[in-house]
Protein backbone atom coordinates (compact mmCIF):
# COMPACT_ATOMS: atom_id res chain seq x y z
CA UNK A 1 0.00 0.00 0.00
CA UNK A 2 1.09 3.57 -0.71
CA UNK A 3 2.59 5.59 2.14
CA UNK A 4 0.86 8.84 3.10
CA UNK A 5 1.67 11.62 5.54
CA UNK A 6 -1.78 12.30 7.03
CA UNK A 7 -3.75 9.08 6.51
CA UNK A 8 -3.26 5.35 6.94
CA UNK A 9 -4.61 2.85 4.43
CA UNK A 10 -5.04 -0.89 4.71
CA UNK A 11 -6.57 -3.37 2.29
CA UNK A 12 -8.01 -6.75 3.25
CA UNK A 13 -10.66 -9.07 1.79
CA UNK A 14 -12.14 -6.46 -0.54
CA UNK A 15 -12.23 -3.67 2.06
CA UNK A 16 -10.08 -0.55 1.81
CA UNK A 17 -9.82 1.16 5.21
CA UNK A 18 -8.76 4.80 5.44
CA UNK A 19 -7.81 6.22 8.84
CA UNK A 20 -7.43 9.97 9.26
CA UNK A 21 -4.10 10.10 11.07
CA UNK A 22 -3.23 13.48 12.52
CA UNK A 23 -3.97 12.72 16.19
CA UNK A 24 -1.89 15.64 17.47
CA UNK A 25 -4.13 17.92 15.38
CA UNK A 26 -7.35 16.02 16.17
CA UNK A 27 -7.32 14.44 12.70
CA UNK A 28 -8.18 17.81 11.19
CA UNK A 29 -8.04 18.60 7.47
CA UNK A 30 -5.12 20.41 5.94
CA UNK A 31 -4.10 20.75 2.26
CA UNK A 32 -1.98 17.61 2.48
CA UNK A 33 -4.83 15.50 3.83
CA UNK A 34 -7.20 16.87 1.19
CA UNK A 35 -4.71 15.95 -1.53
CA UNK A 36 -4.08 12.49 -0.07
CA UNK A 37 -7.76 11.65 0.38
CA UNK A 38 -8.39 12.79 -3.19
CA UNK A 39 -5.57 10.57 -4.42
CA UNK A 40 -6.96 7.55 -2.57
CA UNK A 41 -10.43 7.99 -4.04
CA UNK A 42 -8.98 8.53 -7.52
CA UNK A 43 -6.77 5.45 -7.35
CA UNK A 44 -6.86 2.87 -4.54
CA UNK A 45 -10.62 3.03 -4.04
CA UNK A 46 -11.21 2.29 -7.73
CA UNK A 47 -9.13 -0.90 -7.80
CA UNK A 48 -11.26 -3.81 -9.07
CA UNK A 49 -10.55 -5.91 -5.97
CA UNK A 50 -12.00 -3.21 -3.67
CA UNK A 51 -15.73 -3.38 -2.92
CA UNK A 52 -16.06 -1.33 0.29
CA UNK A 53 -14.24 1.78 1.50
CA UNK A 54 -14.26 2.51 5.24
CA UNK A 55 -13.38 5.97 6.58
CA UNK A 56 -12.51 6.31 10.25
CA UNK A 57 -10.43 8.48 12.56
CA UNK A 58 -7.34 7.34 14.43
CA UNK A 59 -7.07 7.34 18.22
CA UNK A 60 -9.94 8.87 20.17
CA UNK A 61 -11.89 10.88 17.60
CA UNK A 62 -13.07 11.00 14.00
CA UNK A 63 -12.17 14.50 12.82
CA UNK A 64 -12.24 18.05 14.21
CA UNK A 65 -12.78 19.71 10.83
CA UNK A 66 -10.35 22.24 9.36
CA UNK A 67 -6.84 22.62 10.74
CA UNK A 68 -6.50 26.01 12.44
CA UNK A 69 -3.07 26.55 10.93
CA UNK A 70 -4.53 26.08 7.48
CA UNK A 71 -7.35 28.50 8.31
CA UNK A 72 -4.78 31.04 9.43
CA UNK A 73 -2.85 30.63 6.17
CA UNK A 74 -5.98 31.30 4.09
CA UNK A 75 -6.19 34.78 5.61
CA UNK A 76 -3.17 35.69 3.47
CA UNK A 77 -4.42 34.01 0.27
CA UNK A 78 -5.52 36.10 -2.66
CA UNK A 79 -9.11 35.81 -3.91
CA UNK A 80 -7.99 33.44 -6.67
CA UNK A 81 -5.91 31.35 -4.28
CA UNK A 82 -8.91 31.03 -1.98
CA UNK A 83 -11.10 29.93 -4.89
CA UNK A 84 -8.58 27.29 -5.96
CA UNK A 85 -8.13 26.08 -2.38
CA UNK A 86 -11.89 25.75 -1.86
CA UNK A 87 -12.31 23.96 -5.20
CA UNK A 88 -9.78 21.33 -4.12
CA UNK A 89 -11.80 20.75 -0.95
CA UNK A 90 -15.07 20.52 -2.88
CA UNK A 91 -13.48 18.11 -5.34
CA UNK A 92 -12.41 15.82 -2.50
CA UNK A 93 -15.94 15.60 -1.14
CA UNK A 94 -17.30 14.98 -4.65
CA UNK A 95 -14.86 12.10 -5.15
CA UNK A 96 -16.09 10.47 -1.95
CA UNK A 97 -19.75 11.13 -2.73
CA UNK A 98 -19.45 9.82 -6.29
CA UNK A 99 -17.25 6.83 -5.51
CA UNK A 100 -18.70 3.76 -7.30
CA UNK A 101 -17.88 1.60 -4.28
CA UNK A 102 -19.86 1.53 -1.03
CA UNK A 103 -18.40 4.10 1.38
CA UNK A 104 -18.88 3.49 5.11
CA UNK A 105 -18.06 6.11 7.75
CA UNK A 106 -17.25 4.88 11.26
CA UNK A 107 -17.53 7.86 13.58
CA UNK A 108 -16.54 8.33 17.22
CA UNK A 109 -15.47 11.14 19.52
CA UNK A 110 -16.11 14.29 17.50
CA UNK A 111 -17.17 15.13 13.95
CA UNK A 112 -16.91 18.90 13.57
CA UNK A 113 -17.29 21.18 10.54
CA UNK A 114 -15.81 19.52 7.47
CA UNK A 115 -15.96 16.15 9.20
CA UNK A 116 -19.74 16.36 8.83
CA UNK A 117 -19.05 16.64 5.12
CA UNK A 118 -17.23 13.31 5.20
CA UNK A 119 -20.19 11.81 7.04
CA UNK A 120 -22.65 13.30 4.55
CA UNK A 121 -20.74 12.07 1.51
CA UNK A 122 -20.62 8.49 2.83
CA UNK A 123 -23.26 5.90 1.95
CA UNK A 124 -23.66 4.27 5.36
CA UNK A 125 -22.74 5.89 8.67
CA UNK A 126 -22.37 4.23 12.05
CA UNK A 127 -21.52 6.34 15.08
CA UNK A 128 -20.65 5.62 18.70
CA UNK A 129 -23.39 7.00 20.94
CA UNK A 130 -21.15 9.53 22.72
CA UNK A 131 -20.05 11.16 19.46
CA UNK A 132 -20.60 14.91 19.23
CA UNK A 133 -21.34 16.71 15.96
CA UNK A 134 -21.36 20.37 14.99
CA UNK A 135 -21.46 22.56 11.91
CA UNK A 136 -19.55 25.29 13.71
CA UNK A 137 -18.33 27.44 10.80
CA UNK A 138 -20.49 30.51 11.54
CA UNK A 139 -18.68 30.87 14.87
CA UNK A 140 -15.61 31.74 12.77
CA UNK A 141 -17.44 34.00 10.34
CA UNK A 142 -17.56 31.23 7.73
CA UNK A 143 -20.24 28.86 6.44
CA UNK A 144 -20.17 25.13 5.60
CA UNK A 145 -20.03 26.00 1.89
CA UNK A 146 -18.00 23.18 0.33
CA UNK A 147 -19.80 20.52 2.34
CA UNK A 148 -23.17 22.24 1.97
CA UNK A 149 -24.47 20.32 -1.07
CA UNK A 150 -23.71 16.99 0.57
CA UNK A 151 -25.12 17.93 3.97
CA UNK A 152 -28.31 19.36 2.44
CA UNK A 153 -28.74 16.23 0.32
CA UNK A 154 -28.40 14.07 3.43
CA UNK A 155 -30.52 15.94 6.00
CA UNK A 156 -32.63 18.35 3.93
CA UNK A 157 -32.91 22.12 3.83
CA UNK A 158 -34.75 22.55 7.13
CA UNK A 159 -32.13 20.90 9.35
CA UNK A 160 -29.31 22.34 7.24
CA UNK A 161 -30.63 25.84 7.92
CA UNK A 162 -31.04 25.14 11.62
CA UNK A 163 -27.56 23.70 12.09
CA UNK A 164 -25.70 25.99 9.67
CA UNK A 165 -27.10 29.06 11.42
CA UNK A 166 -26.98 27.95 15.05
CA UNK A 167 -23.66 26.03 15.05
CA UNK A 168 -25.26 24.02 17.83
CA UNK A 169 -23.46 20.88 18.98
CA UNK A 170 -25.59 17.72 18.91
CA UNK A 171 -25.23 14.08 19.82
CA UNK A 172 -25.34 10.85 17.84
CA UNK A 173 -28.99 10.17 18.63
CA UNK A 174 -30.01 13.52 17.17
CA UNK A 175 -27.71 12.89 14.20
CA UNK A 176 -29.60 9.66 13.59
CA UNK A 177 -33.00 11.32 13.99
CA UNK A 178 -32.24 13.87 11.24
CA UNK A 179 -30.77 11.29 8.86
CA UNK A 180 -27.08 12.16 9.15
CA UNK A 181 -26.25 8.87 10.89
CA UNK A 182 -27.84 5.50 10.14
CA UNK A 183 -26.93 3.58 13.29
CA UNK A 184 -25.88 4.53 16.82
CA UNK A 185 -23.67 1.99 18.57
CA UNK A 186 -22.89 1.73 22.29
CA UNK A 187 -19.12 1.51 22.77
CA UNK A 188 -16.12 1.84 20.45
CA UNK A 189 -15.40 -1.91 20.55
CA UNK A 190 -18.96 -2.62 19.45
CA UNK A 191 -18.56 0.01 16.73
CA UNK A 192 -15.75 -2.04 15.21
CA UNK A 193 -17.75 -5.26 15.45
CA UNK A 194 -20.69 -3.62 13.71
CA UNK A 195 -18.42 -2.27 11.00
CA UNK A 196 -17.08 -5.75 10.30
CA UNK A 197 -20.61 -7.17 10.21
CA UNK A 198 -21.79 -4.41 7.88
CA UNK A 199 -18.85 -4.88 5.51
CA UNK A 200 -19.50 -8.62 5.40
CA UNK A 201 -23.10 -7.95 4.40
CA UNK A 202 -22.08 -5.40 1.74
CA UNK A 203 -19.56 -7.86 0.30
CA UNK A 204 -22.34 -10.41 -0.23
CA UNK A 205 -24.11 -8.05 -2.64
CA UNK A 206 -23.56 -7.31 -6.32
CA UNK A 207 -20.96 -4.54 -6.83
CA UNK A 208 -22.54 -3.66 -10.15
CA UNK A 209 -26.01 -3.35 -8.61
CA UNK A 210 -24.59 -1.17 -5.84
CA UNK A 211 -22.90 1.12 -8.36
CA UNK A 212 -26.05 1.34 -10.48
CA UNK A 213 -28.15 2.04 -7.36
CA UNK A 214 -25.96 5.01 -6.42
CA UNK A 215 -26.10 6.42 -9.95
CA UNK A 216 -29.85 5.80 -10.16
CA UNK A 217 -30.60 7.71 -6.95
CA UNK A 218 -28.39 10.58 -8.07
CA UNK A 219 -30.04 10.70 -11.49
CA UNK A 220 -33.57 10.63 -10.04
CA UNK A 221 -32.92 13.87 -8.15
CA UNK A 222 -32.18 15.64 -11.41
CA UNK A 223 -35.25 14.43 -13.31
CA UNK A 224 -38.76 15.89 -13.43
CA UNK A 225 -41.41 13.56 -12.01
CA UNK A 226 -42.75 12.75 -15.47
CA UNK A 227 -39.42 11.15 -16.47
CA UNK A 228 -38.71 9.14 -13.31
CA UNK A 229 -40.73 6.05 -14.22
CA UNK A 230 -39.03 5.79 -17.59
CA UNK A 231 -35.63 6.13 -15.94
CA UNK A 232 -36.51 3.39 -13.46
CA UNK A 233 -37.77 1.01 -16.15
CA UNK A 234 -34.76 1.59 -18.39
CA UNK A 235 -32.30 1.13 -15.54
CA UNK A 236 -33.89 -2.16 -14.50
CA UNK A 237 -34.11 -3.45 -18.06
CA UNK A 238 -30.46 -2.65 -18.72
CA UNK A 239 -29.36 -4.29 -15.48
CA UNK A 240 -31.30 -7.50 -16.13
CA UNK A 241 -29.26 -8.23 -19.24
CA UNK A 242 -25.84 -8.00 -17.57
CA UNK A 243 -23.72 -11.05 -16.79
CA UNK A 244 -23.50 -10.03 -13.15
CA UNK A 245 -27.26 -9.89 -12.70
CA UNK A 246 -27.60 -13.19 -14.51
CA UNK A 247 -25.14 -14.68 -12.01
CA UNK A 248 -27.11 -13.26 -9.07
CA UNK A 249 -30.45 -14.60 -10.31
CA UNK A 250 -28.97 -18.00 -11.20
CA UNK A 251 -27.35 -18.29 -7.77
CA UNK A 252 -30.64 -17.46 -6.06
CA UNK A 253 -32.55 -20.06 -8.09
CA UNK A 254 -29.83 -22.65 -7.53
CA UNK A 255 -29.65 -21.86 -3.79
CA UNK A 256 -25.96 -21.02 -3.78
CA UNK A 257 -23.85 -17.94 -3.09
CA UNK A 258 -23.20 -15.79 -6.16
CA UNK A 259 -19.61 -15.47 -7.35
CA UNK A 260 -19.24 -11.74 -7.84
CA UNK A 261 -15.44 -11.84 -7.73
CA UNK A 262 -15.13 -13.56 -11.11
CA UNK A 263 -16.25 -10.31 -12.74
CA UNK A 264 -13.57 -8.21 -11.02
CA UNK A 265 -10.53 -10.34 -10.24
CA UNK A 266 -8.32 -12.21 -12.67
Amino acid sequence: MQDFETILTTKKDGVLEISLNRPAKKNSFNPTMIKELSTVFETLALAPEIYVVVIRGSRDLFCAGADLGWMKDTMNYSQQENVEDALRLSHMFSLINDCPKVVVAVVHGFAIGGAVGLVSASDYVIAEKETKFSLSEVRLGLIPACIGPFVESKIGESWSRALFLSAERFDANKAQSIGLVHEVIDGVSNLQKRCEQLCKNILSCSPLAQKVAKNFLSELKQLPDCDKNKCAATTLANLRTTDETQEGLSAFLEKRSPNWKKFYEN
